[in-house]
């Protein structure tokens, strides 16, 4: 089929009043969920799944689409006016952000954050179109050892790049491995850590571990340990941006745009990591750098662009190789194959209608983002003051009710909750969930692969490294390795200089 012909297909199956209102109210809830503090994008996101079980494939994973990309946007609300990202991706916008508010200009600066929101999210989104199916067609030539060694890379990566420490980071990845062992063995049938119990024998329910991982733990520390927001809600003020504005930053934009996308198609990186990235590229060239952390508004636009432009991107790996990005396509991906979808490069050639049906709504969410945002801006500061008293008990009824909704079984709430104690330990001690959940999704594929290989060679390991494809996957893997360590024996020795002065000066004080 032709580019046109695919487009046809895909406009076939969105262009209805079901899919654009469920991609419009995903949106819509995504900006209500992350403009409060304590509601990340991905918890709207892992919530929101189980309401799209009973929906067709496309209309459901639009859904989901439209909580990301607007969770994204409304991160950056909480952040310019009370000092609190609604996510880690908008942390960078509070450099600039609230210094803004504090001028009275929050409404400016959330303008800003809007624009240069939804002009990155296009950006990005014409990239997915124009590097996805590329991308998908090379890796047809993949067999199973070349996926593989690509999901072995791709685990390295994003034990290497989610948390403060590879050993935490390879600990988390080591333990979803694990737990993705559970159930019968597809090849020989026999039982693996089910103890002789049957609801474990076809594997821990994706869902309830996700939630249990991403939702409870967050209720729990608030119990735990109860906390209170930084600062109040400021008045919008000074809530227009101009042309001389937006052009002004408009490099910084584009560029933001572009790093988000770069960062975007690796998996692991994050939208955090490319929001800074912006930031600082942006400070770095711009002619007022002086004013950057005062309230300097290219400096909103840079952030906020950089963290938008990884939303589409990060949809690269996952449609054209199966990999997730980060741990939003991850539960996107867990919906696709609730659908019974697999991502990959296959999926260009068997349901290429779904493929362009999706591109097309994403096309359209950058639309609706920029009239919710705008409506937002005005309407939902108030939405940030939300006390958790209320909310997190309103969260605790969703993830019960959306866990036990996906089999009508007691024991998959059970696994949530266990889950939730599991992800709280992990969050005491610093140990990244990411790794953990996305080594549970690929486990599976990983362990298909390497014993699909072994079958093909009888046994011989030396398939590992057939092709060219298999060599430049391990040499990347081996380089990413270099570099993490590096990378963190430079982090620990600064940390132990930087400790110095005080051990020196208690000395001195103590003498």
């Amino acid at each position: 089929m032709s580019f046109l012909d695919n487009i046809a297909a895909g406009l076939s199956l969105v262009a209805n009043f079901e899919s654009f209102f469920a991609l419009f109210v995903g949106v819509a809830v995504g900006t209500i969920a992350g403009a409060i503090p304590g509601l990340s994008a991905t918890m709207a996101v892992a919530l929101t799944l189980p309401f799209t079980f009973s929906l067709a494939p496309t209309t459901g994973i639009l859904l989901l689409l439209g909580v990301y990309k607007g969770g994204v946007f409304g991160g950056s609300i909480p952040a310019i006016l009370i000092k609190t990202p609604g996510s880690p991706a908008s942390s960078a916008t509070i450099l600039d952000g609230y210094p803004m508010a504090e001028k009275g200009q929050a409404g400016k600066a959330l303008g800003m954050a809007l624009w240069a929101s939804c002009t990155a999210d296009a950006i990005s989104n014409l990239s997915l179109i124009l590097f996805a199916g590329w991308l998908a067609s090379f890796a047809l030539k993949f067999g199973p050892p070349e996926f593989f060694t690509l999901i072995l890379f791709s685990l390295t990566i994003i034990a290497g790049v989610s948390g403060e420490s590879l050993l935490r980071g390879a600990l988390s990845a080591i333990l979803g491995l694990l737990l993705a062992t559970v159930g019968l063995d597809l090849i020989y049938g026999t039982s693996r850590f089910t103890f002789d119990n049957a609801n474990m024998m076809g594997g821990l329910n994706f869902i309830a571990v996700l939630i249990g991982l991403f939702a409870i733990p967050e209720i729990i520390s608030l119990v735990w340990k109860p906390k209170s927001m930084d600062g109040k809600t400021r008045s919008l003020g000074d809530s227009k941006v101009t042309f001389a504005e937006y052009k002004r930053s408009f490099k910084s934009i584009v560029r933001g745009s572009f790093i988000g996308v770069f960062l975007g198609s690796i998996p692991g990186i994050g939208a955090a990591p490319s929001a800074f990235l912006s930031y600082s590229e942006a400070r770095r060239t711009s002619p007022n750098k002086e004013n950057f952390g005062k309230g300097e508004i290219e400096g909103v636009a840079a952030s906020e662009a950089g963290n938008n432009g990884v939303a589409g991107a990060t949809l690269i790996p996952l449609l054209a190789l199966g990999i997730p990005g980060d741990v939003i396509t991850a539960i996107i991906l867990g919906a696709f194959m609730i659908h019974g979808l697999q991502p990959g490069p296959l999926m260009f050639i068997m349901n290429a209608d779904i493929i362009y049906g999706l591109f097309i709504g994403l096309i359209v969410s950058s639309v609706f983002l920029f009239f919710i945002g705008s409506l937002a801006i005005r309407g939902f500061k108030h939405v940030a003051n939300v006390p958790p008293s209320v909310l997190f008990p309103c969260v605790m009824v969703l993830c019960t009710f959306g866990v036990f909704a996906v089999n009508n079984n007691l024991f998959d709430v059970g696994v949530m909750f266990a889950m939730g104690w599991v992800g709280f330990l992990m969050l005491c001690f610093r140990v990244p969930a990411a790794p953990f959940l996305i080594a549970f999704i690929l486990g599976p594929l990983l362990e298909d692969n390497f014993r699909q290989a072994m079958l093909m060679s009888n046994n011989s390991p030396a398939i590992l490294f057939r092709s060219p494809i298999t060599w430049f996957f391990w040499l990347v893997t081996f380089l990413a390795l270099v570099a993490i360590v590096r990378a963190g024996i430079t982090a620990t020795r600064k940390a132990d200089k930087s400790a110095d002065p005080v051990e020196t000066g208690m000395h001195e004080s103590a003498e």
